[in-house]
């Protein structure tokens, strides 16, 4: 599946690092503050979606009496607290190491802030995978379509030289911008459902794409 490839671009949250549940313990948690709803796994990867702004407006947040800046920052320094609790997901290092060995180069691109994606990358020993680690200039994920363009540029590639991997309605969109084949993982952040609606390509574990 990904011998053909020159670059393969990994999104990183819910795609590398398996970050779901600390998520809906967060969201679910500043939801009781706001005495609204709260979710569960299953709901919430069907009502997750990027911008981010768009999923707490979705779940009932009035960002009249409170900005999306405001309850986005708690959100981001609590998480930001816990983060470490993350672990990658299974086999991921294995699908990294194949790619090394069949001499495909890799990158990160993310919606996370790039201080704090470059912490997480050293912490759990993967800098050595990534010709560029590509994250954001701020915690408010709005999107990485610009990030996307601007890496391609770097990389070079032609049509159908590179695979964007990733989990997310969002991921599929920068892939089919930047001129990419995607392949999204139904383990992260949405649904198998909701990612299947838009004509991804889905795939329910990292090692199928070995």
């Amino acid at each position: 599946m990904i011998e053909k490839y020159k670059h393969i671009i990994w999104d990183w949250n819910g795609t590398i690092i398996n970050d779901v549940n600390l998520c809906v313990e967060l969201i679910n948690w500043l939801l009781k503050e706001k005495n609204l709803k709260t979710i569960a796994k299953e709901e919430y990867k069907n009502v997750f979606t990027i911008p981010v702004k768009n999923y707490y407006a979705a779940l009932g947040f009035d960002f009249d009496k409170e900005s999306f800046e405001v309850i986005g920052k708690r959100w981001m320094d609590e998480y930001e607290r816990r983060k470490f609790e993350c672990k990658v997901y299974d086999g991921v290092i294995d699908v990294m190491e194949k790619i090394n060995k069949l001499g495909i180069g890799q990158s990160i691109l993310s919606a996370y802030s790039q201080h704090t994606l470059e912490e997480m990358v050293a912490h759990f020993g993967l800098t050595k995978y990534f010709a560029h680690i590509v994250g954001l200039d701020n915690i408010y994920a709005a999107g990485k379509l610009h990030l996307g363009k601007d890496l391609m540029k770097s990389l070079g590639n032609g049509k159908g030289e590179t695979l964007l991997i990733g989990d997310t309605e969002h991921d599929y969109e920068v892939a089919t911008e930047i001129g990419a084949d995607c392949i999204l993982s139904s383990n992260g952040h949405q649904s198998k459902e909701k990612l299947k609606v838009i004509g991804a390509v889905v795939i329910d574990n990292l090692r199928q794409l070995l």
